[in-house]
This record gives structure tokens, sequence and C-alpha cells, in this order.
């Protein structure tokens, strides 16, 4: 197999992260995504490609200088269990820490994957994100 790359993704790339994050979406792995938010994404995002291909995708949404989120972290599922995603994740954990940024968050359901990439329920200080949703998914 041909080797894996992962590389910071560039404006060009959002067309074709947008129709590699589609069968996720369909899946309701993810959240859907606008061309105009895949490109607000793309200069804090990471592409992982075998052979010029997109397999994988992730991007660091920065809310603040205190915190950030990893979203869309995807991989093509044939290649799970690679460490393509633990690479995506580590490309926006490094991103978060050269910007000085204090907290990355990530909303999964693949708590697994990520305690296995450092994340965890609390911060030190036993802080905790807490959700109410306000409106059923469309």
């Amino acid at each position: 197999m041909d080797q894996i790359q992962v590389r910071p993704a560039v404006a060009d790339d959002a067309d074709d992260v947008l129709e590699f994050l589609e069968r996720f979406v369909e899946a309701k792995r993810i959240l859907p995504r606008t061309l105009d938010e895949m490109t607000l994404l793309m200069p804090t995002g990471y592409v992982a490609e075998v052979a010029g291909r997109i397999v994988g995708f992730a991007a660091l949404e920065i809310y603040s200088r205190k915190l950030a989120e990893i979203r869309s972290l995807c991989v093509e599922p044939v290649l799970q269990g690679r460490g393509i995603g633990k690479r995506l994740t580590r490309a926006c954990v490094e991103l978060a820490a050269e910007r000085n940024i204090f907290e990355v968050m990530v909303i999964t359901s693949s708590d697994d994957f990520f305690r296995g990439c450092g994340f965890d329920f609390t911060l030190p200080g036993e802080k905790k994100a807490l959700f109410l949703q306000t409106r059923e998914q469309p």
C-alpha cells in the first residue's frame, strides 16, 4: 500500500473534503458542513492522503485563545486502526499548542479513541463540559 501522508489542508481542498465527508454525514457520524463552513476550517485543517486521494480529515476550530475543538475527524473505514486518526488529532493538538490555546475539546461518540489520544472526561480541577440539547436533530 502507498504511504499515508498527513498535510495541512489548503483552500482548494474544501470541495474534495466535503465529498469525502459526505458518507460520514449520511451515516450520522458527523454533522453536515456547508462549503462556506468548510472553507473557514481549511486554514486549521489537516488532510490524510494515499496516492493523492483523501482518506482522512480533521480540523481545529478555534473559538478563543483559551478553547478550540477538533471537528470532523473522519478516516476511510478500511484504513481505520492504522494510526491515521491519531496523526490527524496530534496535528490539531500541536497547532493548538503552537497558538498557545489552553484547552482542546472534542464532542464524540468514539470516546475510547480520544482517550487513547490523551483526552479525558475532566480537566485538572475537575472541570467538565455539560450539554443541553434545545431541539431534535433534523
